[in-house]
């Protein structure tokens, strides 16, 4: 009987979770955006500290890999769904 209203808790926790980290990303988009229009491919990386960029792209590609494995399931789940129906 307990399960119940600990899932409640954890279902409310990770709903709020996501909606901050959708503002999140969505503000992290916009600025790689505005570096993106602004500049080059190439003078980002002659001219940006090496570090920062290195950290950037790691950043971005581990949320890349952590959506892919979202989506990839969404889609596993939805397929089960049309089958069963």
């Amino acid at each position: 009987m307990m399960s119940g209203p600990k899932k409640q808790i954890d279902l409310s926790r990770l709903t709020a979770d996501l909606a901050a980290a959708r503002v999140e990303l969505l503000s992290a988009q916009c600025a790689a955006d505005r570096i993106r229009l602004q500049y080059s491919v190439q003078d980002i990386v002659s001219f940006a500290d090496r570090q920062t960029l290195e950290q950037a792209v790691v950043s971005a590609e581990a949320l890349c890999r952590f959506f892919s494995h979202l989506g990839a399931q969404i889609k596993r789940e939805e397929d089960s769904r049309q089958r069963k129906q």
